[in-house]
């Protein structure tokens, strides 16, 4: 009796999506961060084809947003911020990568990336170093007793 060999049936929308970096923020006052790169990986065994999809296209430019990218390979998706005016900022935009086989229409993954434009690194730096100074002060230790007759047992938790 022979066997046929065949590749697992995918199901539309399931198939992870591997995109790195998961975030991205620009900042206003630092023209190095308007232009970012996100990798979009391929750990699969066949071909994939990409499309990016914006919330808000007219605010960025996206150099190849839509291609392939070869088995076990990667791409590079350049993104450029082209509207940094203070009324963006703060403002969470979406990035959206869908892939699908190369002989398919159907998305079989997808993956959603946010962008923020902040209006300085500087200033979001402090930020987080108040945040994190602030942590530390409201870090507390607590102390577990277990008793026992005659012995007192103390060990220290971090939170």
């Amino acid at each position: 009796m022979h066997q046929q060999k065949r590749q697992p049936e995918l199901v539309e929308g399931n198939l992870p999506v591997f995109v790195f970096p998961t975030e991205l923020i620009f900042y206003a006052d630092d023209q190095s961060t308007h232009k970012q790169v996100l990798t979009l990986y391929n750990p699969y065994e066949f071909a994939l084809k990409f499309k990016v999809l914006c919330t808000t296209p007219n605010k960025y430019v996206v150099a190849d947003a839509a291609g392939a990218v070869k088995p076990q390979c990667c791409v590079d998706i350049v993104i450029r911020h082209r509207d940094v005016r203070s009324c963006h900022y703060g403002v969470i935009d979406k990035f959206r990568l869908q892939v699908s086989e190369q002989s398919q229409r159907k998305a079989l993954g997808r993956k959603e990336v946010v962008a923020t434009l902040l209006p300085s690194a500087k200033e979001q730096q402090k930020e987080e170093e108040e945040k994190r100074i602030k942590e530390h002060l409201t870090e507390s230790l607590f102390f577990e007793q277990s008793f026992q007759p005659g012995l007192i047992t103390m060990a220290i938790l971090r939170t």
